[in-house]
């Protein structure tokens, strides 16, 4: 009997909550690069009585998202996509960043745009972090949000002269999600479906612990310190808002992104997080 099926990327505490919160009933495909990770998140899900299948996938690679795909529609048509894959500054290289935080969730969009299903919907983890770079031009958005997917590693503003250090690759990257999503939702709304992304503060997680000790750890602790909540996020606070743009009560929403960041950009630029000058 054919399931309408979800494929969650990034085996995370986020993709496993939105999974756990959306995906009952669904076949869930689960794509990681470490291929433990997802066994591990597929076991405690399937333990809890969802359906979890894990897969291989590197999110840096078009055949390999192709194959993702191909799996998933084994069981059914796609309804649901749920991307929590990608690095973090502290965990690879400008280079590594831009090829999966950008590259890779641009392919993944397209490609999981072509074969959704109508009534179909989907949503990208991006970062608040992208809201505090300074604004691009219009016409350099328009070039994140609309060049060829095989094309957008070749624009000038993502050259390596013109990045400063792997945290600017990062925020470039999720502005580079965000346009995306404007550009993508426009395509998988001639299908009937629905994409949105998400931009969550400090949320706790393994990442997030690797940037606790990494470079930036006391810049991030005193983020969430003085944003204010006053704490970090849980990843499912951010299921909550997944939830939202999943349902039907988020059906007049879509092309959009949502931050769940405590008011940590709020503060940065009108409360205690703002940079001296």
């Amino acid at each position: 009997m054919e399931k309408e099926v979800m494929i969650v990327t990034g085996a995370g505490q986020i993709s496993m909550a939105i999974a756990r919160r959306m995906g009952y009933g669904k076949k869930i495909v689960m794509g990681d690069k470490n291929i433990h990770n997802a066994k591990t998140i597929a076991e405690i899900m399937n333990n809890a009585g969802f359906d979890v299948e894990p897969v291989e996938m590197d999110l840096s690679s078009r055949e390999s998202i192709k194959a993702l795909i191909s799996k998933a529609q084994e069981y059914g048509k796609i309804t649901m996509l749920v991307n929590g894959a990608g690095v973090s500054p502290s965990q690879a290289p400008v280079e590594v960043i831009f090829k999966v935080d950008l590259y890779g969730t641009a392919i993944l969009l397209e490609e999981v745009g072509k074969v959704i299903a109508s009534g179909g919907v989907g949503v990208t983890i991006s970062s608040q972090s992208g809201k505090r770079m300074p604004q691009l031009t219009a016409e350099e958005d328009a070039l994140l949000a609309c060049t060829p997917t095989e094309e957008l590693l070749s624009l000038d503003l993502l050259q390596p002269e013109n990045i400063k250090d792997t945290l600017h690759a990062y925020q470039m990257a999720k502005r580079c999600n965000e346009k995306r999503v404007m550009a993508e939702a426009v395509k998988w709304g001639e299908r009937g479906a629905r994409l949105n992304s998400i931009s969550p503060g400090i949320i706790v997680t393994p990442l997030a612990i690797d940037e606790f000790n990494g470079p930036r750890g006391d810049f991030y602790k005193n983020m969430f310190a003085k944003c204010p909540a006053g704490r970090p996020g849980t990843a499912d606070e951010v299921a909550n808002v997944a939830e939202l743009l999943m349902s039907d009560k988020g059906a007049f929403i879509t092309g959009t992104d949502f931050m769940c960041d405590g008011g940590a950009t709020a503060s940065y630029y009108y409360g205690a997080l703002k940079p001296q000058e």
